[in-house]
């Protein structure tokens, strides 16, 4: 037994997917064509566990209507629209129309271009289109770290009591106990802000780089 997270080999890692939700086909060779096409961005894609992790949730949830903000291309995404309810919808924030081309196509592979809405633009304008009203079940955030307050406070207004925000890369690399750079600093002191918003309960799993899951009250 032990009273803190195990640390991961490589070959641990391996046996913990393999043991959950291993990726399919498609996900598979999305991951693949990232790293080809994509070689000093791939890291922003999602970990495999994660990826089954955010569809459990998804499912758990009975979410029918969801956000992204941050799709690169189209992992996280794929994930929560295969966990959304009958008639559900997720709309996808992000900025770039190389990396979403490469996700549209992996959407229509996997039958679910019906239920994603992408739009290209700042995230921090685009949201404020969204309705303002408290109707989201459920809420990804994975896009420029210096960027997470202004997400986090055009989202917790919409989002319905009990709904959950997920938000990624909370641990930095473990750099959050030392910042080195200004994405790390945003992180750290972010994850210092939402823990003091009376607005949700707050909890960090060590979930590839580090996930946090809140929930609106």
């Amino acid at each position: 037994m032990t009273t803190k997270s195990l640390p991961l080999t490589p070959e641990l890692h391996a046996y913990l997917v393999a043991h959950g939700s291993a990726p399919d086909e498609v996900v598979r060779e999305l991951a693949e064509e990232t790293r080809a096409a994509l070689p000093a961005q791939a890291g922003m894609q999602v970990a495999p566990e994660q990826a089954a992790f955010l569809t459990f949730l998804t499912r758990l949830l009975g979410t029918r209507q969801a956000v992204e903000v941050g799709t690169f291309t189209g992992l996280s995404a794929l994930a929560i629209a295969r966990g959304l309810a009958d008639g559900g919808r997720l709309t996808c924030f992000d900025i770039s129309e190389e990396y979403t081309s490469i996700a549209r196509r992996y959407w229509v592979r996997a039958g679910l271009e019906d239920r994603i809405e992408l739009r290209i633009g700042p995230a921090g304008e685009t949201l404020r289109e969204l309705p303002r009203e408290r109707y989201l079940d459920f809420a990804f955030i994975d896009a420029d770290k210096v960027g997470y307050p202004v997400y986090w406070d055009e989202l917790v207004p919409r989002m319905r009591p009990g709904g959950i925000i997920a938000v990624d890369n909370t641990l930095r690399g473990g750099r959050v106990l030392a910042p080195q750079n200004a994405d790390d600093r945003a992180i750290a002191a972010f994850n210092d802000e939402i823990l003091a918003d009376v607005r949700a309960d707050v909890v960090m799993l060590p979930i590839a780089d580090g996930l946090t899951l809140a929930r609106v009250h």
